[in-house]
């Protein structure tokens, strides 16, 4: 095999793994903020188990740190952190074997008496968007909400719903609690509804007896006739 076609095998090879073999991390409780001392589990769901997705983070202390030993417990692609600390706040995700990566999630850990509940992925545009202010104890206690410094309302049971979110509704949001103290900002992100296309035509008229060959349609199969 010539060196360019091997190349090119390589080349196509990666592409096809990059763009079939995927995760998404999940956290529980999903939450952007946690309190001090909560536990907390997070999960690759994968695509294919055989890819070997591992949990790593960033934090003020670590760069790319891998769950287990030094942090959480890992049975396979997922990582339980039975006590999360302050120094446990930062980015993390999901990483395959060859490098891969999942979306991130920033989380906050708060070693105060109010915490955020907001969600830890973009909202959706048009989609509602519901913000809880809870004290370890109680999640239904009058809380002033805020964006981006500014007041927005105060809601009697402790949640504020937006509804049929655009992108002006991103921003960083905290929450207070009179008499308890107020909780961390969190920043929630927006992103766009997906563009439509045009649906495929039923059917195609025959090819020309001088046209060329359709093209494979299964990737695998076009780096063969590549190589």
């Amino acid at each position: 095999m010539g060196q360019t076609s091997l190349q090119w095998l390589i080349f196509l090879t990666s592409l096809l793994s990059s763009t079939t073999n995927q995760a998404s991390l999940t956290v529980s409780p999903s939450s952007s903020q946690i309190f001090e001392g909560q536990s907390v589990s997070l999960s690759c769901e994968e695509d294919d188990s055989s890819v070997g997705w591992t949990l790593r983070r960033n934090t003020d202390r670590e760069t790319s740190s891998q769950c287990g030993p030094d942090w959480g417990i890992s049975p396979g692609s997922s990582c339980k952190i039975s006590y999360m600390d302050p120094v446990d706040s930062g980015v993390y995700w999901c990483e395959s074997r060859e490098g891969a990566t999942s979306n991130s999630i920033n989380i906050t850990v708060t070693g105060g008496p109010v915490i955020l509940q907001s969600p830890v992925l973009p909202v959706m545009e048009g989609e509602d968007l519901t913000l809880y202010c809870k004290t370890k104890m109680s999640s239904n206690l009058p809380a002033d909400f805020y964006k981006d410094g500014s007041f927005i309302r105060t809601e009697p049971a402790g949640h504020m719903t937006i509804h049929h979110v655009s992108r002006s509704d991103e921003g960083l949001y905290k929450c207070l609690i009179s008499s308890v103290g107020e909780s961390p900002p969190s920043w929630v992100s927006v992103r766009g509804k997906p563009t439509t296309t045009s649906p495929p035509p039923t059917s195609l008229p025959p090819p020309s007896s001088g046209s060329a060959p359709p093209l494979a349609s299964d990737p695998l199969h076009l780096v063969f006739r590549l190589v």
